[in-house]
Parts: structure tokens; sequence; C-alpha cells
């Protein structure tokens, strides 16, 4: 998906030579068919090759992915979600990074309140 909301559309050929370690091209073309079944992206000819093009902006496909993550791994939990990205190894935080989470909270805390 980072392809085609990179470049708008591409074809299957295409997202496979953009990969930095890609499966077989098969592959490749079985899962877009499949996000094509889940009506995430469309497809179009052009010639003998399919163009695919997603179906949303890639704003409105975070969203929908991150509350399917939220759902699936964490029972919309949110501080389970927070706690377990705070434990990766990867996550290295500064102090600017936790003042700004700690700024949001706040806000969010404060609308909340506010609503």
């Amino acid at each position: 998906m980072d392809i085609l909301f990179q470049r708008g559309s591409a074809t299957a050929a295409e997202v496979l030579g953009a990969l930095p370690d890609p499966p077989s091209y098969s592959a490749v073309r079985s899962l877009l068919s499949i996000l094509e079944k889940k009506s995430v992206v469309k497809h179009h000819r052009e010639g003998l090759r399919y163009v695919f093009t997603p179906l949303e902006e890639k704003s409105t496909a975070r969203v929908n992915a991150l509350q399917k993550l939220m759902h699936t791994f964490f029972q919309n939990s949110v501080e389970e979600a927070v706690s377990a990205m705070l434990d990766l190894d990867d996550a290295a935080l500064e102090d600017q990074d936790y003042d700004r989470l700690m700024d949001m909270i706040r806000k969010a805390k404060a609308e909340k309140t506010a609503g």
C-alpha cells in the first residue's frame, strides 16, 4: 500500500520492483487481488497491464488499519497499545518526544473533560 500511496497507482511489476526484499511476482499479484476483494484498491487496464490504485486516502487507511490493530491485538485498549509501543526496543524516545506525548495526553484529557 505504501508504494501505491507514494506513486498514486502502479502495476504489480512496479510494486515488485519497489519492494526492498520482494517476494515472487505471483505473491504480489495475489496480495493486490486480495486488497481489491476487500475494496482497498481498484484496477483498470492499460493495454495488457492492470494498474492498481488505492480507493481511500492514506490518512483514512491509516485510521482504519489502526482501528483493526487496536481491536485485534489490544482489545481496543489505548493503554495496552501505548504500553506495547513504549516497550519496543527501537522506540528510542528522547526527552522532547516524551514532552510532546505528555502535551498530547493533557490536551486530549482537557478536551474530553470540556466536552
